[in-house]
């Protein structure tokens, strides 16, 4: 009698053995801050299914998946009505990834899922820097009161690391107060990835951390996420940026924002399918 297989779905050609592995996923499907349009929490679920629409084979770096030992972990069991534990389980995935000398990979939800995993990070790497690729500040010192929300996490990440360690591309969106205390306190490139590659050569040896709101692409493109906002960058050039990054010493990062339900075509998903994809295979480089 044939055993059957174990219907466990994974991100596509990222089933080795965690003791093997060198790259982890793991998912965070959280999304209890969001402050416009709901629905992060599906979108680690949606991305592992639908990255089977795709080939392991990546043309644009003429590498495959299936050459490297990646795992994929599976979300973790998160409580939506405490934003400080969901946090603390993310962040002790994340440690525990970290100390069995592994690269942690998270997909989001939303973005204060970010947060968690820094914490842990810095823990290790105590001059992490982190590079943001985002449509939005995120600098709020609170959102409606809430110092723990996804339009919090890089004032909550600056809280952290403190002035010069925070850099931040295609921003185009924030109240007024957060573009002043980029200014003062954060390395902040509004609008494109003009200035990425002399930031990562000014960063040098130093660890750094990236983190990719998808909304950091234009909404015409990419309409499935919480709070879309036009003018962003193209999927090429998100490419582009993502192996500029990974060029220098990257030791942890993580993919966030996408609402896989805001929309019915899918493509939003096969793109965030897609930069999961380039990711891993430029951390591999």
């Amino acid at each position: 009698m044939r055993n059957p297989t174990p219907n466990i779905e994974t991100f596509i050609g990222c089933d080795a053995d965690y003791a093997e592995a060198k790259i982890v996923l793991y998912g965070a499907p959280f999304d209890s801050t969001t402050s416009y349009r709901p629905g992060a929490r599906f979108a680690p679920a949606a991305i592992r299914h639908e990255s089977y629409g795709l080939e392991t084979y990546s043309p644009y770096q003429d590498r495959d998946l299936t050459d490297y030992k990646v795992a994929d972990r599976g979300d973790l069991e998160l409580c939506f009505g405490d934003s400080k534990l969901a946090l603390k389980d993310i962040s002790d995935e994340a440690a525990a990834i970290l100390e069995d000398g592994k690269f942690p990979l998270l997909m989001g939800g939303e973005h204060l899922v970010t947060l968690a995993a820094v914490e842990s990070v810095a823990a290790v790497y105590p001059d992490l820097h982190v590079i943001q690729f985002d449509a939005h500040a995120d600098l709020r010192d609170d959102y409606l009161g809430a110092r723990l929300s996804h339009a919090c996490v890089m004032r909550r990440c600056h809280d952290l690391l403190g002035d010069g360690r925070i850099h931040q591309f295609c921003i185009r969106s924030g109240e007024r107060e957060e573009f002043r205390f980029a200014k003062e306190h954060t390395d902040m490139h509004p609008f494109s990835f003009e200035g990425l590659k002399e930031t990562v050569n000014a960063i040098g040896d130093a660890p750094i951390y990236l983190t990719i709101d998808l909304d950091c692409l234009d909404s015409g493109i990419f309409p499935g996420t919480g709070t879309p906002e036009a003018g962003g960058v193209s999927f090429n050039d998100l490419l582009a940026a993502i192996r500029t990054v990974c060029a220098g010493r990257v030791v942890a990062a993580d993919v966030n924002e996408l609402s896989p339900m805001l929309d019915a075509s899918g493509a939003s998903t096969a793109t965030a399918c897609k930069v999961v994809r380039e990711l891993i295979l430029s951390i591999c480089e």
